[in-house]
């Protein structure tokens, strides 16, 4: 039996579109359609150099191709997404440690605590307060908007 060097990249280009089936993402594919192009200039009678460039310049443009159109077609209207503690700003935090002007205190988010200090003045322990800035391993707080308005003390008169 006499095998043949497209034979091997045909072979190649099947083991690759089973592997895009078997594995999630979408990479794969490209080096199956190398795969394939390569084989074409294998039947051509090309040499196994020319076969290798075909190869790598098909399935490397294919990918950076792909890619490119894919981000532009399904993430034109996504936004970036936050993580870590550029996520946090926005986000309520429940005083642990009393946030003495001058001191700072400690704010449990997100499960974790945090050292912070009170942009507006004192906060009790118990209270919730809005993130408002990260600077290092210290949280920037404030009350919310909305206990500013209403103190507790006029709420509990207006009952």
């Amino acid at each position: 039996m006499d095998i043949h060097g497209w034979q091997l990249w045909i072979l190649a280009a099947i083991i690759g579109g089973a592997l895009e089936m078997a594995l999630p993402g979408f990479v794969v594919l490209w080096f199956a359609v190398g795969a394939l192009a390569a084989a074409l200039i294998a039947a051509l009678g090309l040499g196994i150099n020319f076969q290798l460039l075909v190869f790598m310049a098909v399935s490397l443009a294919l990918f950076a191709g792909s890619r490119t159109i894919f981000k532009k077609a399904f993430m034109r209207n996504a936004s970036k997404m936050k993580t870590g503690v550029e996520a946090m700003v926005g986000h309520e935090a429940v005083v642990t440690e009393a946030l003495v002007e001058g001191h700072g205190g400690t704010v449990r988010i997100n499960g974790e605590l945090w050292s912070a200090r009170s942009l507006g003045g004192g906060v009790a322990a118990g209270e919730l307060v809005v993130v408002e800035q990260v600077e290092g391993l210290k949280l920037w707080v404030r009350r919310p908007a909305a206990s500013l308005e209403v103190s507790p003390k006029q709420k509990k008169e207006g009952r």
